[in-house]
Order: C-alpha cells, then structure tokens, then sequence
C-alpha cells in the first residue's frame, strides 16, 4: 500500500533552524509533503522557509502568534485532505531533523499506532526535573503506561488516531493530553531513540520561566483529563 505522509512544522522565530531543518528533510522519499506554518514569527522565518523551493514544502503564516496548538490544528486542517499518516515536527532541528526516517520506518511497518522520538540526554543542566517528571508519573497514574518522552513534539500518527481529535489541545500541556486520550483509547505508542538536537532552555531565568508555563499548562491539562476520564 502506498502511503500519504504529511509533516507539520510549527516555526516561531526560527529563521536561524528552519532552512536546515526542511533541507534535511525534503529528500526522504517516503515524505510527500511538509506544511510549514508559521506562528506570527517577528523574523524572517516565513521568507526562509518560503525559499525553499521543492514542491513538497508549503508555507503558511498566521496573522499573530497563536501558539504551537494553533499552529498544529491549522496545518492538520490541511494535512487531512490527502495523508494517511502526518507527523509533528519542531522548527528548530537543524540538520538533526533527518532522524525522522527513524520515526517513519516503524509506523510504516505497523508497529504501532504512534511513534514519539525520545531524545538523548541534554548536553547542558536544563530544569530540576519537576516538569518532565510530572508529566511522565501523571501518565502512568492515569493510564498504566510508562513513557519517557510524554513531553517529545516530534510524534508520527496513523491518521486514523488524529481524527479521535476535535482538535490539538491548546499550551504547552498539548503532547501530554493527546498522549493520555490515546492510550485512554487504546491506541498504541512506542518510543524510539533518535539523535535529534533543538534549542535547549538552560537554568537562567528564562530557562525558568519558559519551564514554569509548561507546569502550569501541564497541570491544567492534568485536571481536565482526570474529569473526562474518571
């Protein structure tokens, strides 16, 4: 069976990662199409990727920056039309972006219903712990699974899984809600190794701050699930 693949890619002010990461991308065969959509970047984000000339990239730009669970939602209103299996992928991957392939070969195989990159360990000191940990114990709590990449943005889905979703949850608590509703509903997740690298937040204020958002995104998420699925 042929099948359709559709990589989304939200970019807020990315203009320094985006054309590494769509050049390390456009020619993996088994990709047919990369939606690039652009969160009201204040750089040149939009220019970069839209010179990018290879007809699988398309290049939208929102009117404002919306967040990264807008930014996903629009792209997938795209991506639906024609692909059988769409993946999320962040804007800033550099060249590291070509371990996709890794996450693309087991989905074609059936091995699962979805595949989340778990990445190496950080080269810097990052955060103490406390978000990753939140997320990873709150989804075996809920759902019996233990996972440790529950906060990976870069996901491969069989579309059959993102059609469950009235939408993508909004915030920064959105990988760790669509992982508790798909396994809530019985989908499989495996997680598989890559050697991606991204911007990596450090233990200076804004490092902290960016770190105390997604607690609370996270934990807002954490509440609404526990009502929809007691």
């Amino acid at each position: 069976m042929n099948h359709y693949i559709s990589i989304i890619i939200p970019a807020y002010n990315e203009a320094d990662k985006i054309k590494d990461t769509l050049e390390n991308i456009i020619d993996i065969n088994e990709i047919n199409e990369i939606i690039v959509v652009d969160d009201g970047s204040s750089d040149n984000t939009v220019e970069i990727a839209s010179n990018i000339k290879n007809d699988k990239v398309k290049v939208f730009k929102l009117d404002k920056n919306r967040g990264k669970g807008y930014a996903l939602n629009y792209g997938l209103k795209i991506s639906m039309k024609n692909a059988d299996i769409i993946g999320f992928l962040d804007g800033d991957l550099g060249s590291s972006s070509s371990e996709i392939k890794k996450l693309i070969t087991p989905i074609l195989n059936d091995e699962a219903d979805v595949i989340i990159a778990k990445f190496p360990p950080a080269k810097k000191k990052g955060g103490l712990g406390f978000v990753k940990g939140l997320a990873k114990q709150s989804v075996l709590d809920m759902t019996g699974v233990e996972l440790d990449a529950t906060l990976s943005g870069q996901r491969i889905f069989k579309k059959e899984v993102l059609e469950r979703f009235d939408e993508i949850p909004f915030g920064y608590g959105v990988e760790v809600g669509m992982t508790i509703d798909m396994l809530k509903h019985g989908y499989k997740i495996k997680e598989v190794l890559v050697d991606m690298t991204h911007t990596e937040t450090g233990r200076n204020l804004k490092g902290f701050v960016h770190r105390g958002k997604q607690y609370y995104h996270i934990k807002k998420v954490l509440k609404q699930k526990r009502k929809e699925w007691r």
